[in-house]
């Protein structure tokens, strides 16, 4: 095989694998945006469950008002049972404590009701918290992995940069030249295998004749589709 193909081979294996370290790394900070993401949705849960506590107990603080109201009243009118005289203004009294009665009774069915809400906010609120402690100290244990990862994944690529460096200054400048291009417009390949007289980088048919020469010629061919540098495993 060619020796400069063997160059371009081995150059394309790392720029492959810089390739796909680099997308990692790349996405590690965006999978940390993430993990940071579903604290601030839980957090906002628990921001949401303490400020409906609040309103409940407001409410519950307003009724707990107007019951002692209702109460003040019933009694008012209660005492002043002693100074109707006729019947008519006796019934009628008996109606509106009857009345003010079923407000009161009514204020503390809606006093029990929010005192039931406010119980079961808080349990939320309990579990809210729990779950954001937990997941606080999920994902902080996750991010440290990402950025640990993201270390390791730079001191690789740092380590095939400088592998890379080595095979460059052997190559010649119009060849290298030539690799790059194909790099950069060929999806990330510019060296492909020829493999049962297919061309593994655009996947198209190449000539039967082609496909020998890659074999039996010392020599660097093209893929006449796509003019990636084509090689066959097989060759020597």
């Amino acid at each position: 095989m060619n020796p400069d193909l063997v160059k371009l081979i081995e150059l394309q294996k790392i720029d492959s694998q810089v390739i796909e370290k680099r997308k990692e790394i790349e996405a590690i900070p965006l999978q940390i945006k993430k993990l940071r993401k579903k604290v601030s949705e839980v957090e906002d849960r628990f921001k949401k469950a303490k400020a409906k506590a609040e309103e409940i107990e407001k409410k519950r603080r307003q009724k707990e008002i107007e019951l002692q109201e209702a109460i003040e009243r019933i009694n008012k009118l209660k005492d002043r049972t002693s100074e109707i005289k006729t019947n008519e203004e006796y019934q009628a009294h008996l109606k509106e404590i009857e009345k003010a009665e079923k407000k009161k009774f009514l204020i503390e069915d809606d006093i029990l009701y929010l005192m039931e809400e406010a119980e079961r906010v808080d349990g939320e609120i309990k579990k809210v918290r729990e779950e954001i402690e937990r997941e606080k100290g999920q994902i902080l244990s996750e991010e440290r992995d990402l950025q640990e990862r993201m270390k390791i994944l730079e001191a690789e690529v740092s380590q095939l940069l400088t592998q890379r460096q080595g095979i460059v200054k052997d190559l010649d400048t119009s060849l290298y030249n030539a690799y790059m291009e194909l790099l950069e417009n060929g999806n990330g390949v510019a060296v492909a295998e020829a493999r049962d007289e297919v061309c593994q980088g655009c996947y198209m048919s190449i000539p039967p004749q082609l496909f020998v020469e890659l074999k039996t010629k010392d020599e660097i061919f093209t893929c006449p589709q796509c003019g990636r540098f084509l090689y066959r495993s097989d060759a020597r």
